[in-house]
């Protein structure tokens, strides 16, 4: 009998990915994706536990759940992921309605746990346990839920920096990378069902160790024929090596784009992060990768606020967001993780003038972000186009190699229609610009582009 799974996906591209991956389980067991909530017999919220908010989210949303469960006794919610696997049996106290708890681990086992959930009616399940290697059985070929286009493939899990304010290493365990052959293999399946870019995930995939260096294992990679576009997140500053840096300028399927944390301008507080390299080594890698493809995109992450940021170390941070000129960035105000190095460190600001600094960061960005966008306009780009635009679905939207949206409308000659251009790379003539996106018309001729 069809039964139906809601999934309510909290963080990062992990766990996007984690999601899929349950989804595919799940329907061995004869479940199908449902819209919402009030639809399900199966609830699960896969959380991110990297920041204090969205662990609070967590525990709002499952409020709102326990009136659905009263409703309907026989619905089962989960929690899944990295507040699961931090919190543990401390969530089913906190909501006893709740019925399952499934750590970063045990995504691979959630069918096995809910046949015997549903054998114990009134069994509550735990697992949170962390293993000490990875194997192929975790790991299958799912299809992205949103778009055929594109697809995510972890490579790796966990992490070995323990970066002082940092749960991750906590939750996500040590370090452990796919085999290479595998990884190949899932990515030549994708591409069976239509998946013509893939972004390769893991915490650090600059120190991917799975029978090759990342570096080559992105060559492979690129070298499956049917795919036209690689992308990778997320790379860790220290060990961005040169030989990765110049297969930006060789692999043509390689998008020109890189998210390169930097965290703080200030070398005093990377010191006090454990980042393990200062501002001066990471320009020396961004000034490498722009002299050799001058418009790659750079995007980064900025924590505000750090326990002993002075006002000096922030103007470091401001004067470095200026000198680099991201594309974007995505900022927080620092977030105390309990059980982190940083958690025992003294805090140095206030609320307000976290938040304060925050603003004005995003400001500064905003700025460079709408000049980066609009320099594009008059441009020819190449996009590869996703389906329908978020705006309007008389139009389509896809994006550029440097990640760029562009939306735009189909031309009137019916050259093209959606079914036989969603997959395609075509040129676009950039006409407008804007925060998030940009618009587009199609061209004809040869053309440079950006």
């Amino acid at each position: 009998m069809e039964k139906y799974v809601y999934i309510e996906t909290f963080g990062c591209q992990m766990n996007d990915d984690d999601s899929e991956r349950m989804l595919s389980f799940l329907k061995d067991d004869n479940f199908t994706l449902c819209s919402t909530p009030n639809e399900a017999d199966l609830i699960l919220l896969n959380t991110c536990s990297v920041r204090e908010k969205a662990e609070h989210k967590v525990y709002s949303m499952l409020g709102r759940f326990r009136s659905l469960k009263e409703e309907n006794p026989e619905l089962i919610i989960g929690v899944t992921g990295c507040v699961a696997q931090q919190a543990g049996e401390r969530l089913i106290e906190r909501a006893p309605y709740l019925d399952m708890v499934i750590g970063t681990h045990n995504i691979h086992n959630l069918v096995k746990l809910l046949g015997k959930k549903e054998k114990g009616k009134k069994l509550r399940i735990v697992a949170t346990e962390l293993k000490e290697d990875i194997t192929r059985e975790e790991y299958r070929v799912s299809m992205p839920l949103a778009s055929k286009v594109k697809a995510t493939v972890s490579i790796m899990r966990g992490c070995d920096n323990y970066c002082t304010y940092c749960i991750v290493p906590y939750v996500r365990g040590p370090e452990m990378s796919r085999a290479a052959e595998d990884i190949i293999a899932e990515v030549k399946e994708l591409t069976k069902s239509g998946v013509t870019e893939v972004t390769l995930l893991g915490q650090n995939v600059n120190s991917y160790k799975g029978g090759v260096g990342f570096t080559e294992l992105l060559k492979l990679v690129c070298g499956v024929g049917e795919l036209k576009r690689v992308r990778f997140v997320t790379s860790h500053p220290k060990d961005l090596s040169r030989e990765l840096i110049e297969l930006f300028n060789t692999e043509p399927k390689l998008c020109r784009q890189i998210h390169l944390p930097l965290q703080s301008g200030s070398n005093s507080v990377l010191q006090a992060m454990k980042r393990g390299y200062t501002v001066e080594s990471y320009m020396e890698k961004v000034h490498a990768l722009r002299s050799l493809y001058p418009s790659i995109s750079l995007t980064t992450d900025i924590i505000v606020g750090f326990p002993g940021e002075s006002e000096e170390d922030f103007r470091m941070t401001m004067d470095a967001i200026e000198d680099v000129g991201y594309d974007n960035i995505f900022s927080f105000v620092y977030s105390q993780r309990p059980g982190t190095v940083a958690a025992e460190l003294e805090e140095s600001l206030s609320d307000s003038e976290k938040k304060e600094r925050l603003y004005e960061l995003q400001k500064l960005q905003k700025e460079i972000t709408a000049s980066k966008q609009s320099a594009l306009v008059g441009k020819i780009v190449e996009v590869l186009v996703e389906g329908e635009s978020k705006a309007s679905k008389q139009e389509l939207s896809g994006r550029t190699e440097c990640n760029k949206v562009v939306n735009f409308s189909l031309d009137d000659t019916g050259t093209f229609d959606k079914d036989n251009i969603v997959g395609s790379i075509i040129q676009l003539k950039i006409t407008d610009a804007f925060t998030n996106s940009l618009r587009g018309e199609l061209v004809w001729k040869e053309a440079n582009v950006c």
